[in-house]
């Protein structure tokens, strides 16, 4: 019977999926890309790639969600080997958080000290249009839980840690600067995380700006807690796929994330294939 992250180690467990995973590629992969709803179509881009389904690695998780190939992507981007994956599991699918995070352990086992992490998220700042990007430079977490909660295995990361740079100012820096060279729509903004999978109410969103929150989503906040805990440098990049709640006239739909997604889908791959190998070099 296949073991889940919470019968045994994730530390163990992610090690025998990273073991699996290396011996079908000869790339070693330093940085890690985790692509949201409708914005997988990245990883088909990579050259010399190994594509392997989420259901054949070990003890992963498997997403349903439309707009989610769920699929693991080891290649190269402008010659950098990554491992992107394209999709991700939420908490709102049943997953428990520590399987929710299982995927960013697995990167850090496959080297990747690393990662990219994106997502599609409703615009709550007045400034914010669907199709723009925007850089996270800070998060709340409105989950009401954290992946870290229970044993702490010192193998991965301290007990206690630090998030007061969660999101690498350099590798923000970088996405900012090259964005705006492309012509891209870019903003700099906090972003809340909900659990979903209900979109959020117009007074939520009206609690939310109060709180400081730009954007808002159902992910990325816990892969990045996990991140953090192991010493990875992240950065984290929003595509406002739609308005908030009580922005727009129009209910919130999974159709418009995923029809936004494809209209952005040029400029962001652009972005992508300019930041990897700047973020790759950048210490």
């Amino acid at each position: 019977m296949t073991q889940t992250p919470s019968e045994k180690s994730q530390y163990d467990l992610a090690r025998r999926a990273a073991d699996g995973i290396l011996a079908r590629t000869k790339h070693r992969p330093k940085l890690g890309i985790i692509l949201g709803s409708g914005l997988g179509a990245f990883a088909d881009s990579l050259t010399d790639a190994t594509a392997i389904p989420f259901t054949e690695i070990e003890n992963f998780p498997h997403s349903a969600v439309q707009g989610h190939a769920a699929k693991l992507i080891i290649g190269l981007a402008a010659n950098v080997p990554v491992a992107a994956m394209q999709g991700r599991v939420h908490f709102y699918e049943g997953h428990s958080m520590e399987q929710v995070v299982f995927p960013m352990h697995v990167l850090r086992a496959l080297g990747c000290e690393k990662a990219i992490i994106t997502n599609a998220a409703g615009g709550i700042s007045d400034k914010l249009e669907p199709g723009c990007l925007v850089v996270l430079t800070d998060h709340i977490n409105f989950q009401g839980t954290n992946p870290m909660i229970g044993p702490n295995d010192e193998r991965l990361g301290l007990r206690f840690f630090d998030m007061s740079t969660a999101y690498e100012p350099r590798f923000r820096e970088i996405a900012m600067r090259e964005g705006l060279k492309l012509g891209i729509k870019m903003h700099e903004g906090v972003y809340l995380a909900v659990s979903g999978p209900s979109y959020e109410t117009p007074a939520e969103i009206r609690a939310f700006r109060i709180l400081g929150a730009d954007v808002v989503g159902m992910s990325t906040v816990p892969e990045v807690i996990a991140g953090r805990h192991m010493g990875m440098k992240i950065l984290a990049i929003s595509c406002v796929t739609n308005l908030a709640a009580g922005r727009g006239t129009k209910p919130l739909s999974h159709e418009e994330v995923l029809e936004t997604g494809a209209m952005i889908r040029g400029q962001f791959m652009k972005l992508l294939e300019t930041v990897v190998p700047l973020i790759d070099g950048a210490e």
